[in-house]
């Protein structure tokens, strides 16, 4: 058998048998791909080259902005953020029929963007409104599989870290493009789940919120104002030029904390629990970073990338069927992978594919980004699935059907997206980036 192959075999086999038994997923990448690299070359040269790529992967400037959104993220979630955005969403949404329901969706869009977590937006935004939707009659399991569903789209809507990590492994895609093409794909994953929650209501006749006098309102976006103007400042310094990634992540940091101390919701005593959870976070993200560089290396030497694009283009060589093939794989990807590793470990596999088709890496990007949201909301191991479910305090197996009318809407989202590439590069291409 010709080696590459072997080595393809038993990487891909080896990691799947792993993630399978319950191995982390940063050790099935590491063990899986020293397996690999034995039937490639000398053992001496791989554990000299495998300890040189895992220090060489984490050895980025870029990815301080990862630790930096994380830590700004963990401020803001113990803040008071996310009552002044629901009450924010509200004020927007809150005359439609099923208003409790859009009103998650545009939280989690509001408060997902700020967080940069589909967890965390599930969990904050999911802890306040399941009460209320509870009070006004909602099913609970549609409550929740609308906040399942809805929580993901702050990973496109920036500053997100999943860009980030993209933009790392693509070979320095500008994050900056990344940022503003999220925009749009972000606000049609929301408004895809809102069209559905809204046929869903007036069937079941959810009750519309009541009217908000205009002085109510004026002291609604008053007091939100502040929590929002951190996207202002982050993404309109990074896109202006005024400060890097890395540094914009760091601005967010010192914002969130300033607005932390004016809103006065996090005690001295909270402090050190915020810095370990970043802690912790950011050594997971910086491991699977470090293995994923070696996982990169063996595939590079086996000539993987290579392989998987000529079975593609002997299948088609129309960019319609790629596309559509590649999102296929990553939907059923997101299904057992969480974000993070499937963006380190499918971009240098299907990147060179599609900058030969002629697809910008930004746009592929987004496609990416997006395909593997909707995974992390799926049943076996979907974490905002999870999270939400038991914020809500139902079963998974109640939410899954509720979930399902939500998905369709969703993948047509997608569809759109990928075969209209103006939703993801209009913006960037308005303001200069590209």
């Amino acid at each position: 058998m010709d080696a590459s192959l072997l080595a393809t075999i038993i990487l891909f086999g080896s990691f799947f048998v792993l993630l399978v038994i319950g191995v982390p997923i940063s050790i099935g990448i590491g063990i899986s791909s020293l397996l690999a690299a034995l039937t490639l070359v000398p053992l001496d040269m791989i554990s000299f080259t495998a300890a040189q790529k895992l220090f060489q992967g984490i050895d980025s400037f870029t990815l301080l902005a990862i630790i930096f959104f994380m830590l700004s993220g963990s401020i803001m979630n113990n803040g008071g953020i996310a009552i002044r955005l629901i009450n924010l969403a509200k004020l927007f949404v809150g005359r439609m029929p099923g208003s409790l329901a859009h009103t998650n969706v545009v939280g989690n869009m509001l408060f997902g963007s700020i967080s940069g977590s589909a967890v965390a937006s599930a969990a904050a935004i999911g802890s306040v409104m399941n009460p209320l939707q509870k009070k006004e009659k909602y099913d609970p399991s549609f409550s929740a599989a609308v906040n399942i569903a809805s929580a993901p789209t702050g990973l496109l809507i920036p500053p997100t870290t999943a860009f980030i990590v993209y933009s790392l492994v693509s070979g320095g895609t500008s994050i900056s493009a990344l940022f503003m093409a999220g925009y749009l794909p972000g606000i049609l994953m929301g408004l895809a789940i809102m069209v559905v929650a809204y046929f869903i209501a007036k069937k079941e006749k959810y009750p519309v919120s009541e009217k908000v006098t205009f002085k109510q309102g004026v002291r609604v976006v008053l007091d939100a104002i502040p929590s929002l103007s951190l996207i202002v400042v982050v993404i309109g310094g990074i896109v202006a030029g005024i400060f890097t990634a890395t540094e914009g992540a760091a601005v967010a940091v010192l914002y969130s904390a300033i607005l932390a101390a004016f809103y006065r919701q996090i005690k001295i005593s909270q402090i050190p629990g915020i810095l370990k959870e970043s802690i912790v976070m950011t050594g997971i993200v910086l491991f699977l970073v470090g293995a994923s560089s070696i996982m990169s290396w063996v595939m590079a030497y086996a000539g993987i990338p290579q392989q998987i694009t000529n079975i593609l283009l002997s299948i088609s060589e129309n960019p319609i069927i790629i596309l559509l093939l590649m999102n296929i794989i990553l939907l059923a990807v997101g299904i057992f992978m969480d974000i993070t590793p499937a963006i380190l470990i499918f971009t240098p596999i299907f990147l060179p594919i599609v900058t030969n088709i002629g697809v910008d890496p930004v746009h592929f990007g987004v496609i990416l980004v997006f395909n593997l949201c909707i995974g992390i909301t799926t049943p076996p191991v979907g974490s905002a699935l999870f999270v939400g479910s038991s914020v809500a305090g139902v079963s998974i197996e109640s939410v899954v059907r509720p979930l399902i009318k939500l998905y369709i809407p969703l993948v047509i989202a997608l569809l759109l997206v990928t075969y209209f590439e103006w939703i993801s590069l209009f913006i960037p291409r308005l303001f200069g980036l590209m």
